[in-house]
C-alpha cells in the first residue's frame, strides 16, 4: 500500500485553493506583497506538485506596491474552471476584489479587473449556478471594514466583470455559539445542497466548518467537520474540496507552522448518508494515510536550488515589491547579478529588492557564492527574512571587504550578531536551520571562479527565525548601497543550493499508515 505523509507541501503556500481539470490538479495560494504574485502549482496526483507560473506579474496598483506593503496585497484567492477558462478571484483588503482569467493555468493571464471595490472585502469565491446565474461569496476583515465573523453573498455578472447587487449576510458567526473569525468561504453545490466550506477560530487555533442550505441565500445550518482534537496538527482549515478521476474526495487545507508559514495538508473526505462530509479520521486531521488512487512515488519535494544558468528567474523566486526590469541580470552563465543601487534603507524589511524563496520546513541548509564590488558601504548577502531578520554577507569598506552578520526588525538600525572579520571579495555563505527554525551562519573565503574552497567558519551566534506579516520566513538574496552612491556596484551570486537534512514531508512511501 502506498501512503503519504502530511504536510504534502512543507513550506508557506498560504490559503490554498485546489481544483481538478481533467486529470490534472491545480493549486493557487496567497502571495500578499510579493511579486510576481498568485503562484500556481500543478499535480497529477495531489501529492507531487510542480510550480507552473504566476497569475500576477505585479500587484496592482503598481506604484503602491513598489514598496514592501507587509500584510497587504493578495489575500486568499479562489481558483475555478468555468466555460472553458480558468478564473482566479482574489482580494486586496485595501482596494477590493479582483478577477483575472486565462485559457491555460500556465497563462497568459488577463490584466486584473476590479470586480468589487471596497476596503475590508476578503476571501472571495465565484460560483456559477445551474441556471447560469453567477454569485460571489466573501468574508470581511475587521481591520479595514470594522466587521468580521460573517459570510456575505452577492450576485455578479456571468462574465465576472461587475457586481449586480449589494452583499447580503448569509452566515453570521456572531449568532453561532463559539464562532469567531469566520472567513475563507468556498461555495459548492452537491445533491441539491448549497455547501459553504469556511474556516473559523483564527489561523493558529481554528477549525473547518461546512454550512448547507437548499437555497443559496440560506438559512444555512452548520457543522464542524475538522478540528485539531487530540492531534499535533493545529488550526486545520481553509482550503478546498476536490475529487479525483477515480471518484475519491479529498480536502486540501493549511496548518500554521510559525516561521515555516502555512503549510499544506491533504485529508481524506467521505460523504455520510445524511449528506454531511466527514474529513480526516472521524473529524481529526491525519498525519499519514493511504494515498490517492493512481499515485506513484515520485518527487521528494520542490526543487529549490538554482544554478542561474537560465536567463529567467526560477518560478520559486519573488521580490518584496513590484520589480523593475533592471533588478536582476541573468545571462545564462551561472551568475545572478544584483545591482547595488544607492537606496539602502538600513532595514532590509524596507528594501523591495530582496529576492526571496519561502523557508522550507527544516532542518535544512542553504549556501550561495557571492562576489561583491562597488563603492564603500555597498553590501550584499544571504538573509533569513521575517518580521525580524538576520543576514550574512559582505560589506565594502575603505580598508577592503569584510564579512558581517547582522540582525534587524522593527528598528531602523541593525545590530551585529557577530564581530566583522576581514574577507576576500568572493565568499561562500551558508545558513543552517533546525526543526524549530533556529539558524546558524557560516562562511568560507574562496578565490573567484575557483571550485575548491576551504573549511566552513561557523560564527558564534544564532538567530531564531520568525514569520513575516501573514507569511512564513524567507530565504533571500540582496544587494544595496548607501543613498547617493553612484551606480556601478554589483553582487554576483552563483550556485544557490538548498539541501534537506531529513526525509521531506509529503513524499510517498510503500507501507501502511502509522
Amino acid at each position: 500500500m502506498i501512503t503519504y505523509r502530511n504536510p504534502i507541501l512543507d513550506a508557506d503556500w498560504p490559503d490554498p485553493d485546489v481544483i481538478r481539470v481533467g486529470d490534472t490538479f491545480y493549486l493557487v495560494a496567497s502571495s500578499f506583497n510579493r511579486a510576481p504574485g498568485l503562484p500556481l502549482l500543478a499535480s497529477p496526483d495531489l501529492i507531487n506538485w510542480e510550480p507552473i507560473g504566476h497569475a500576477l506579474a505585479a500587484v496592482p496598483p503598481h506604484d503602491h506596491y513598489r514598496l514592501p506593503r507587509h500584510g497587504g496585497g493578495v489575500w486568499a484567492p479562489a481558483l475555478r474552471h468555468h466555460d472553458g477558462r480558468f478564473w482566479i478571484c482574489y482580494p486586496d483588503p485595501d482596494h477590493g476584489i479582483f478577477m483575472i482569467t486565462a485559457e491555460r493555468a500556465e497563462g497568459p493571464w488577463s490584466e486584473p479587473q476590479l470586480l468589487y471595490p471596497g476596503r475590508g472585502l476578503i476571501d472571495p469565491c465565484p460560483f456559477w449556478d445551474e441556471d447560469g446565474q453567477a454569485y460571489l461569496v466573501h468574508g470581511w476583515a475587521a481591520s479595514r471594514a470594522g466587521i468580521n465573523n460573517r459570510v456575505s453573498l452577492c450576485p455578479i455578472s456571468p462574465d465576472g466583470t461587475r457586481v449586480l447587487g449589494p452583499s447580503r449576510t448569509v452566515i453570521d458567526g456572531d449568532q453561532l455559539h463559539g464562532y469567531r473569525t469566520l472567513e475563507g468561504p468556498k461555495l459548492y453545490r452537491r445533491d441539491g445542497w448549497y455547501l459553504i466550506f469556511a474556516p473559523a477560530g483564527g489561523v493558529t487555533d481554528g477549525w473547518q466548518s461546512v454550512f448547507r442550505s437548499r437555497s443559496i441565500w440560506g438559512p444555512y445550518e452548520d457543522r464542524i467537520v475538522l478540528a485539531q482534537g487530540g492531534t499535533d496538527i493545529n488550526g486545520p482549515h481553509q482550503g478546498a474540496w476536490v475529487d479525483t478521476p477515480a471518484g475519491e474526495d479529498w480536502f486540501v487545507h493549511f496548518s500554521d507552522r510559525g516561521p515555516y508559514g502555512r503549510v499544506v495538508h491533504l485529508q481524506p473526505l467521505r460523504w455520510r448518508a445524511d449528506g454531511w462530509p466527514e474529513l480526516g479520521r472521524t473529524g481529526e486531521p491525519v498525519r499519514e494515510h493511504p494515498a490517492p488512487a493512481g499515485l506513484t512515488p515520485g518527487s521528494d519535494g520542490l526543487a529549490r536550488s538554482d544554478d542561474f544558468r537560465s536567463t529567467r528567474l526560477g518560478l520559486l523566486w519573488h521580490w518584496q515589491g513590484n520589480p523593475d526590469d533592471g533588478w536582476a541580470d541573468l545571462r545564462g552563465d551561472g551568475l545572478l547579478r544584483l545591482p547595488g543601487y544607492g537606496d539602502d534603507p538600513g532595514n532590509l524589511r524596507d528594501l523591495p529588492r530582496v529576492l526571496g524563496q519561502t523557508l522550507p520546513g527544516g532542518p535544512g541548509t542553504a549556501t550561495v557564492r557571492l562576489h561583491l564590488d562597488g563603492a564603500a558601504g555597498t553590501r550584499a548577502g544571504l538573509v533569513v527574512l521575517g518580521e525580524r531578520y538576520a543576514w550574512i554577507g559582505l560589506e565594502l569598506t575603505g580598508d577592503g571587504p569584510r564579512l558581517v552578520c547582522r540582525t534587524g526588525g522593527a528598528s531602523p538600525v541593525e545590530e551585529p550578531l557577530a564581530d566583522p572579520v576581514p574577507a576576500s571579495a568572493t565568499v561562500e555563505l551558508r545558513v543552517d536551520w533546525d526543526a524549530e527554525a533556529r539558524c546558524r551562519y557560516a562562511f568560507r573565503c574562496v578565490e573567484r571562479d575557483r571550485e575548491d574552497t576551504g573549511s566552513w567558519v561557523f560564527l558564534d551566534c544564532s538567530f531564531q527565525a520568525v514569520p513575516g506579516r501573514w507569511i512564513g520566513a524567507e530565504l533571500g538574496l540582496f544587494a544595496t548601497a548607501p543613498f547617493g552612491t553612484e551606480p556601478g556596484g554589483t553582487a554576483a551570486f552563483a550556485a544557490f543550493c538548498h539541501e534537506h537534512r531529513v526525509r521531506r514531508a509529503g513524499s510517498a512511501s510503500v507501507g501502511g499508515p502509522g
